[in-house]
């Protein structure tokens, strides 16, 4: 058994003494423990550690995953190849706790292992596991796969977060005040509360939930009868959920009941706090929704030699030191893909979880001018993609092997596999430009474009989700201008795409080669915009305080 007295290393700060448990699908803690897909992960990462630096008392509830997400790797043609390899890790902690939950009315048993906080300066993080010889192969594949595809592992993988984690904070006798959900995927960790106390007012008073997909059919729903059957409401049964929930239509929408039974919600950004209260207004019974915008943690992220530099304000040491970034990033490059990249050329760069709205193909909308941008010789520009798709969205696999052929003939442009927190890194710091140009609204938040700029990047972004929180154009950014929402989609992209041509050719690549100072100093200024505002302390703190 854990022992809860040593689990910390340090005191708790008065402000944050409050027990709180953090329940969150993936955590991007670093780059060899894969239990992460994307910008849910890095934010639930950098929580953890601003939660570590400023001595709250948190902890963090997630799964262990066998295979991870996926490997992105390459097929012998070049596009893009799915594997699932096995990890294993050397540094996660045996807790010797090992406990029973129910799943499609079967016994399953879950084994908890510990990553400590001295290993990588976080909060603790618990992750369960079901891959343990008491259980038999269908059981131990629950926790085989990130985001499985088949609906009853989905609804089995909540069952593992929500429940699973319950019972273990019980197991644990940890005085919990605090459940807070990170996305509706630990749902069920509601209905065990309500067994546990029979009053939702009771559970209400220790669920936080944070909402972040900005449209209704984004949120996962499951027909009721299907929740039964695998033993989603475990110790509630359809009087009582029906009276909590009051599911629609017999299927249960995992937001829709999460902002039923939880005393406050919050969505990522103003804007996202503004859509979704927007989304929900029309249903009964739902707790308030408030907003705290993302943030991510400038420790973890930031180039130590380069913000010295900026504090000193020494554009030579700015400038060698982003050459210096870039040329790592570029052997990457090379490694990957054969082509040689230019530190001296202004670089693009385009990388995030592929999905349509994110629109990583914008820029190649019209493709000869896009050609034409990259192919001028006076002012030359350097484009690079990376990022995952969805293992099962074709239509995003697509558009990635589409950019790669695009660009296999183009000694500038490439797309990069293996978009993990490394890569991440390395694009971020190589970077002179980060592309954002998401259809509006639909971006929650985005935390790229942050760590982008606490390493010397400039965003070119659509106004969506944080970014008018931050931007000012020609002082800390480069801004496209949105499409009238009334506008066809087609029409919509089309216009964007023209926008951000005219962007492209009137004022990023002009600034960067014709007026160096004031490249600089919107580097700058967009720096320190970003310290100010976007650290993930910042956010940590007002959870503490807003949320909690």
């Amino acid at each position: 058994m854990v022992d809860l007295s040593t689990l910390f290393p340090y005191t708790f700060d008065n402000k944050y003494s409050k027990p709180v448990a953090y329940f969150s699908m993936e955590f991007a803690i670093d780059q060899s423990l894969k239990i992460y897909s994307g910008g849910l992960g890095f934010l639930a990462g950098s929580h953890m550690r601003s939660a570590y630096e400023l001595k709250q008392n948190f902890i963090g509830i997630g799964i262990l995953w066998k295979y991870g997400y996926y490997d992105q790797e390459r097929n012998m043609d070049g596009t893009m190849k799915v594997s699932f390899i096995e990890k294993n890790y050397s540094f996660l902690t045996e807790t010797g706790i090992q406990f029973p939950i129910t799943i499609h009315n079967h016994t399953v048993q879950v084994k908890v292992m510990l990553l400590r906080p001295e290993v990588f300066n976080t909060a603790p993080l618990f992750l369960l596991t079901t891959n343990i010889p008491e259980n038999d192969h269908l059981a131990r594949t629950i926790s085989d796969r990130l985001y499985d595809p088949h609906e009853s592992a989905r609804i089995a993988q909540s069952s593992l977060l929500g429940y699973g984690g319950a019972r273990l904070l019980d197991i644990l006798n940890r005085e919990t005040h605090v459940y807070h959900l990170n996305e509706g995927h630990a749902l069920p960790l509601c209905f065990y509360l309500w067994d546990k106390y029979k009053d939702l007012n009771e559970v209400k008073r220790r669920v936080r939930f944070t909402t972040h997909t900005p449209e209704t059919a984004g949120n996962e729903e499951h027909q009721v009868g299907t929740l039964e059957v695998m033993s989603f409401f475990d110790g509630t049964n359809r009087e009582q959920y029906n009276q909590l929930v009051e599911p629609d239509s017999k299927v249960l929408n995992y937001t829709l009941a999460a902002l039923r039974m939880a005393n406050v919600a919050n969505g990522v950004s103003q804007m996202h706090g503004e859509v979704s209260r927007d989304m929900w207004k029309g249903f009964q019974n739902i707790c308030e929704i408030k907003a705290i915008t993302n943030a991510q943690n400038h420790t973890y992220w930031k180039d130590a030699q380069l913000e010295k530099a900026f504090e000193q304000n020494s554009r030579p040491q700015v400038t060698e030191r982003k050459k210096e970034m870039k040329r790592a990033l570029f052997e990457v490059v090379a490694n990957q893909t054969g082509k040689r990249f230019d530190e001296n050329v202004l670089t693009i760069v385009w990388a995030r979880r592929f999905a349509g709205y994110k629109r990583a193909n914008l820029l190649m909308r019209e493709f000869e001018r896009f050609v034409r941008i990259a192919s001028n010789t006076k002012y030359p520009v350097q484009f690079i993609w990376a990022g995952k798709p969805y293992p099962e969205d074709t239509a995003s696999t697509q558009i990635f092997n589409d950019i790669y052929w695009k660009t296999l003939p183009l000694k500038n442009c490439t797309i990069l596999t293996g978009y993990e927190l490394n890569l991440s890194a390395l694009l971020k710091r190589g970077s002179d430009v980060w592309l954002n140009n998401p259809k509006l609204y639909r971006e929650a938040s985005g935390t790229s474009g942050m760590t982008a700029a606490m390493n010397g990047s400039i965003n070119l972004s659509i106004p969506d989700g944080w970014v008018p929180e931050f931007a000012q154009h020609g002082k800390n950014c480069f801004s496209i201008e949105p499409a009238d929402r009334a506008l066809a989609p087609e029409e919509q992209d089309r216009l964007e795409a023209e926008r951000l041509y005219e962007m492209l050719e009137r004022e990023v690549i002009p600034t960067y080669y014709q007026y160096p100072d004031a490249w600089y100093a919107i580097m700058r200024q967009s720096w320190k915009d970003v310290l100010t505002q976007f650290d993930s302390g910042r956010m940590a703190d007002e959870y503490y305080n807003q949320i909690y």
